[in-house]
């Protein structure tokens, strides 16, 4: 047997589709066998034995054994390193097949990789898998979505930080963890409160924090958006609505999406924002230089704001006429419908001086009576040759102009200088504001759970509007909190001369509290053999273990002897992700030393 697993790996590294860096992609292998590739299957013909072993002769055709080869691919001898071999020996496998490919693990759709933790620390830190590549029974899904226990309450104001009793209903929430185990722990307190989401999420380019070195990666970044989108669906107010900016690059896959979760019927508009302009060097490629932004409602009859946008100069120089009656300069449009004609709008007008004007192809735009009413006041401009309507620029500019779906009059990526904190992706405060301009009033609570460096939070601060923001990576300088501290102190970057800030107010912070979770950032920082061990042996006093893990095989100098790396993902595949945070349902247990304060400000928060 081991002679055909030695050929199989020979043949394949003669496909340069099969292996990165040296390395045979058993996925890769696997997908191409399912699809029958035919460059797959002329290679392996190649081989005597392996013809013989995966090739049956019927009737003098030869058919190809795909579930046969698919299972030997995946066998754990196959292209076995130390690290499948540890994990073998501990107990991850059974026969020949990972536990989670058995029956034993239901595949739940819905649920799959998004109770992955995710532990990115910082944007800039590109890992294999940013979520862990697991999935969990339903039955214990309950479980992972109980809410947690919070902890390192503080609140913040101009006067610093101070200790609480409590978090209010008036509270403005920033939370640090884990955005999908968060949410849930909104769910109880915030169900049916939220008027407005925004979300300015990784657009799984490659070249931003979705790095998934996966070949189900866009099904991962789906699944990730999906089940995040549900429980936020849950937060919303019956008038409350939903803005998730992205790229090309997965917006109409996302538009299907939220087509599914919020309904089609929901459906506002996808608002393009110029984030950029194209470069001097010509492209192959038209230059993509806008972000989409949906827009969808919880219901069909939901409302917005009327809010306009300044004329610019040139919708200004248009307006060029003038009658010298007092009322300014105006510019003229037609009177000529843009639809079908109707027979309330189909009519040959006279007006005052007896001249008949024909009908239009396409009707008048309004009816006779209205067109006469417009004549009366003088607002009608008639020529031998022409009658049209008189649009007065001091009116349009009090009214503004209609805002359409192209934004591309509020800025873009090239952010003033006192604006920007030095963090990647950061959107403008004036494309936020106008957000939350055209979907919230004042004390509406607007939530981000992509806080990020706390753009929303920011401008929904200067705006008077309550906010939660959600954020587990740790930016720092450039996170969340110290430029609301910035905020609340009074600077004037960004929207805060339009809105007249003089800053004030406060926000409470907290955080997710973590127990496996430590574990596993602990091991991902460990720079030594020596720290891995130290790590393990705190491990084996305080983690919660997987069930399937025998610590009685769990062999240290084994251990040792394997790869820094392969160190790290075996000790953090043996953890239990249901226990990476803390539950509120366990605040009581011993096991946490959760404080008496901790206990007061958790249970006075769920409304225990």
């Amino acid at each position: 047997m081991q002679n055909l697993y030695n050929n199989l790996a020979k043949l394949l590294k003669k496909d340069e589709r099969f292996f990165v860096d040296g390395k045979i992609l058993k996925n890769k292998v696997t997908e191409l066998a399912i699809k029958l590739d035919k460059d797959l299957i002329k290679l392996l013909l190649k081989d005597k034995q392996i013809k013989e072993h995966f090739f049956e002769e019927i009737e003098g055709v030869l058919v190809f054994d795909k579930d046969k080869f698919i299972k030997f691919v995946n066998n754990k001898e196959f292209l076995a390193n130390s690290f499948t071999v540890f994990i073998n020996r501990i107990g991850l496998t059974e026969s020949d097949e990972y536990i989670k490919d058995t029956g034993k693990v239901v595949l739940v759709w819905p649920y799959k990789d998004c109770v992955l933790e995710g532990g990115q620390e910082k944007e800039d830190t590109k890992r294999d898998e940013i979520f862990y590549n697991e999935i969990l029974a339903p039955d214990e899904i309950d479980r992972l979505f109980e809410p947690k226990v919070l902890t390192n309450f503080k609140k913040i104001d101009k006067k610093g930080e101070h200790k609480i009793e409590q978090v209010t209903e008036q509270d403005n929430l920033i939370i640090k963890g884990n955005n999908l185990l968060a949410l849930h722990s909104l769910k109880k307190k915030h169900r049916g409160k939220v008027k407005l989401i925004y979300i300015d999420p990784p657009y799984n380019t490659g070249n931003d924090g979705f790095n998934y070195n996966d070949s189900f990666n866009h099904s991962t970044w789906l699944t990730f958006m999906k089940n995040r989108l549900l429980i936020s669906k849950e937060l919303l107010s019956e008038n409350g609505v939903i803005f998730v900016q992205c790229d090309d690059n997965e917006q109409a896959y996302l538009k299907v999406l939220m087509d599914e979760i919020f309904h089609r019927e929901n459906y506002r508009n996808s608002i393009y924002w110029h984030r950029t302009y194209a470069g001097k060097t010509i492209s192959k490629n038209l230059p993509w230089n806008v972000d989409t932004i949906l827009f969808y409602s919880k219901n069909p009859t939901t409302g917005i704001n009327n809010i306009t946008k300044e004329l610019s100069e040139k919708d200004i120089s248009s307006f060029n006429k003038d009658d010298n009656d007092g009322r300014g300069k105006y510019t003229t449009v037609s009177l000529q419908k843009t639809g079908g004609p109707g027979p309330q709008t189909t009519y040959d007008y006279k007006d005052n001086n007896g001249k008949i004007w024909k009908c239009p192809t396409k009707g008048w735009r309004m009816t006779q009576d209205k067109l006469k009413a417009l004549e009366n006041d003088k607002r009608l401009y008639i020529t031998d040759k022409t009658i049209r309507e008189k649009y007065y620029l001091n009116e349009r500019i009090e009214v503004g102009k209609q805002i359409d779906n192209l934004w591309d009059d509020i800025g873009n990526m090239n952010r003033s200088k006192n604006e920007d904190t030095g963090f990647a992706g950061q959107k403008p405060e004036k494309l936020i504001q106008r957000i939350i301009d055209f979907a919230t009033n004042k004390n509406d609570i607007v939530l981000d759970y992509h806080l990020g460096s706390g753009t929303t939070a920011a401008v929904a601060h200067k705006m008077g509007r309550r906010y939660i923001g959600i954020e587990q990576l740790d930016y720092k300088e450039n996170g969340s909190v110290t430029r609301l501290k910035k905020v609340i102190a009074g600077e004037q970057n960004g929207i805060s001369k339009a809105v007249d800030w003089k800053g004030g107010g406060s926000f409470v912070y907290m955080e997710l509290k973590r127990w496996n979770e430590r574990f596993v950032e602990d091991l991902r920082k460990a720079k030594t053999a020596k720290g891995i061990e130290t790590i393990y042996k705190r491990m084996q006093k305080e983690a919660f273990f997987r069930y399937e893990v025998d610590l009685g095989k769990f062999d240290q100098k084994q251990l040792s002897g394997l790869p820094l790396e392969d160190q790290k993902r075996v000790l953090i595949e043996c953890l239990d992700k249901n226990h990476l945070y803390v539950n509120y349902s366990e605040i009581d247990d011993s096991i946490y030393k959760i404080t008496s304060k901790e206990k007061r400000v958790n249970k006075q928060f769920y409304g225990n």
